[in-house]
């Protein structure tokens, strides 16, 4: 099996593919402004020797920035982890890192079933929206330095699937996946796997990374079948 980067790697590579609207450093804690943005950029996590005055700090800092606390933590984390449970912080959403090396998902889909563009068009936005990625969400892609794009797959003739990908230090991140309810399990979203793991090789990628949620069986189950497998995890607590 061809080697991948290790967890880290990838967890960079989510951060830079989707950014915070402003990073502060709070004692050991990096604590971001999202904006609207989603949990990814709304957390704060530690780099660093945690103390129950640099929660508090962590805390206020968060507040300040109008946002709630939230930490993102990874399961070595346990001293941080006891911490907040101590506080009541409760855990939500457990999430996945898949990943695999771009030269194990195979062809690209034509043109025709899924192409590549930037800024979003009105139909991406649409489906997106459907789901509830609005334009919070739309502005964190509009914030990604590196090269970036959005796919918009197209299944009967009509506009079905859509997803943001970018590329961060040799890794394509795919994000803000999402397939019209009437169009799954019609591989559509094997497709924007495939497309995405295409334009990324192109801008340099070896490997292609996604973040999905450990409840979501469904993505899970079609990620596994393309040969994607799980090099890393994170939950949230949240107060």
């Amino acid at each position: 099996m061809t080697a991948l980067p290790e967890e880290d790697a990838f967890l960079a590579a989510m951060e830079a593919t989707w950014p915070a609207a402003a990073r502060l450093h709070v004692g050991p804690f990096v604590v971001r402004s999202g904006q609207g943005g989603g949990k990814r950029v709304s957390a704060a996590t530690a780099h660093g020797a945690v103390t129950p005055p640099a929660i508090e700090a962590a805390e206020a800092a968060m507040r300040d920035l109008g946002q709630a606390p939230l930490f993102m933590l990874r399961p070595a984390e346990a001293d941080l982890d006891r911490m907040l449970d101590l506080r009541g912080y409760a855990i939500v959403d457990p999430v996945e890192l898949h990943a695999a090396p771009i030269a194990q998902l195979g062809p690209p889909p034509g043109d025709m079933e899924v192409f590549p563009h930037w800024p979003p068009l009105a139909m991406a936005v649409d489906i997106w929206a459907e789901a509830g990625i609005g334009p919070a969400r739309i502005a964190v892609m509009a914030r990604t330095a590196g090269p970036r794009t959005v796919f918009l797959a197209r299944s009967r003739d009509r506009s079905v699937g859509v997803a943001f990908a970018a590329v961060h230090d040799g890794i394509v991140m795919l994000h803000a996946v999402d397939v019209l309810p009437e169009a799954r399990r019609r591989g559509v979203g094997g497709q924007l796997v495939r497309a995405a793991a295409s334009w990324g090789a192109a801008h340099g990628a070896k490997a292609l990374g996604l973040a999905v949620t450990r409840a979501n069986t469904p993505a899970k189950a079609l990620y596994a079948s393309l040969g994607l497998r799980v090099v890393g995890e994170y939950f949230y607590r949240q107060g």
